[in-house]
C-alpha cells in the first residue's frame, strides 16, 4: 500500500518542481507588452493606459519612484532621474512614447503617493513626462519588473526590444560610456539591430505589498 502512494507523490513533486522552474521570471525579448489597457492615474490628473501613450515607433516604460537613491541620487551619486527629461525628448524625437511608472505600493505613505509624484516631477524637471501610479504594483508584476529604475522599450507592434538599465553610470552622466537606452531608441527608429538588447537593471527593489 505504501509503495503505491510513494510513486504518485514522487511524480507530483517532480511535476511541481518542473512547473516552478519553467515559470517565467522575466519578460523576454520579443514578448508582447502586458496590461496595455490597464488604466493608471497620471500626474496630469487623467487615467491613461500604455496604449494611450504609445507612439508610431513604440513605447518606453521606466519603472521609477521618488525615494530610491539610484533614481533621485545621493551623496556621491547623481542618480538617473536627472536624465528623464532628456530621454523623453529623445523618445519624442524618434516617435516613441514614454511613461514613468511608480509601483512602490508599500511606500505610498512614505514619499511615493500621487501628490509626491506631482511635486517630484515639477521640482526636478520632468513634469512634461507621463508619470503614473501603479496601484497594487499590478503593472510591475505583469512586467516582472524588479528595480527602480527598470527600463522596457517596445517597438511599434508593442514587442519588447530592449530591457535593463538606462546607461552604465548612475553616478555621473558626464562619465557615461555606454548609452544603452538612447542607442536602443535611435536604432529602433531606424530599423537597426539593438545590441545589447538586454542589460542588468540596477537600482532599489520595487516596494510591493506582500
Amino acid at each position: 500500500m505504501k509503495k503505491h502512494l510513494i510513486i504518485p507523490l514522487a511524480l507530483l513533486g517532480l511535476a511541481l518542481t518542473v512547473a516552478f522552474q519553467t515559470t517565467p521570471e522575466t519578460l523576454a525579448i520579443g514578448a508582447n507588452a502586458p496590461k496595455t489597457d490597464l488604466k493608471m492615474m497620471d500626474i496630469s490628473g487623467k487615467k491613461i493606459t500604455l496604449k494611450d501613450i504609445r507612439k508610431d515607433n513604440g513605447l518606453l516604460v521606466i519603472f521609477s519612484c521618488n525615494t530610491c537613491p539610484f533614481v533621485i541620487g545621493s551623496e556621491g551619486s547623481e542618480g538617473w532621474e536627472g536624465r528623464y527629461a532628456g530621454l523623453n525628448k529623445i523618445a519624442t524625437e524618434h516617435g516613441v512614447g514614454m511613461v514613468l511608472v511608480n509601483s512602490n505600493e508599500a511606500k505610498r505613505d512614505a514619499g511615493d503617493n500621487l501628490s509626491d509624484m506631482k511635486d517630484r516631477a515639477k521640482n526636478h524637471g520632468f513634469a512634461d513626462c507621463h508619470y503614473v501610479l501603479d496601484e497594487k504594483s499590478e503593472l510591475a508584476n505583469a512586467f516582472f519588473a524588479r528595480t527602480t529604475p527598470h527600463v522596457y522599450l517596445f517597438d511599434k507592434n508593442m514587442k519588447l526590444v530592449y530591457k535593463g538599465s538606462i546607461d552604465d553610470n548612475v553616478d555621473d552622466s558626464k562619465k557615461v560610456t555606454q548609452h544603452y537606452l538612447t542607442d536602443a531608441i535611435k536604432n529602433l527608429s531606424k530599423g537597426l539591430t539593438i545590441d545589447p538588447a538586454e542589460t542588468k537593471p540596477k537600482g532599489c527593489s520595487i516596494k510591493r505589498v506582500s
